[in-house]
């Protein structure tokens, strides 16, 4: 297998640039908030004070995005999606399960932060099936353990490069 796990995870142009936007809106956005939270403080007692709580809790979201928009983009590989000889991260991939070869199933194998940018399902290359698959052909068949703990088995019928 050639994929490398340490790198992050592959982003097209536009998922990165859609963002890249977002993080800097929530950037922008931490001032206001800080404003909301002195707002609410000075209402009275904290204790007692739902607005100071809850607007104490939507900063912790916020920041919490902030960090980790911050990680991910800082790690990303952006650009083109890569070639479709082994599933990568970016491949769009159809897979037929064994116990049912004539249902397939075509997905994109990327970050949950793709799933905005297509119509397509999105596995993260991190999943149970996404880790089995990694490096396979078009043809090969693999088997991997499902979540459940159940052995599965799955036939890689197409590969294909995203077109996001």
């Amino acid at each position: 297998m050639s994929q490398n796990n340490s790198t992050g995870a592959w982003l097209s142009q536009e998922a990165h640039d859609r963002l890249s936007a977002e993080l800097a809106e929530l950037i922008a956005a931490r001032p206001a908030m800080a404003a909301e939270i002195n707002a609410r403080r000075e209402e009275g007692d904290l204790r007692e004070n739902g607005g100071y709580h809850a607007a104490k809790e939507e900063q912790g979201k916020m920041e919490a995005r902030i960090r980790y928009l911050e990680d991910f983009l800082r790690t990303a590989q952006v650009g083109e999606a890569p070639s479709t000889r082994e599933v990568a991260a970016g491949s769009v991939v159809t897979i037929a399960f064994d116990d049912d070869p004539d249902d397939s199933q075509t997905f994109l194998l990327g970050s949950r932060e793709m799933s905005s940018t297509t119509d397509l399902t999105v596995y993260s290359p991190e999943s149970a099936l996404g880790a089995a698959i990694l490096g396979h052909a078009e043809g090969d068949t693999v088997t991997y353990e499902a979540p459940s703990g159940a052995s599965m088995k799955v036939k890689i019928l197409k590969l294909e490069q995203f077109e996001g």
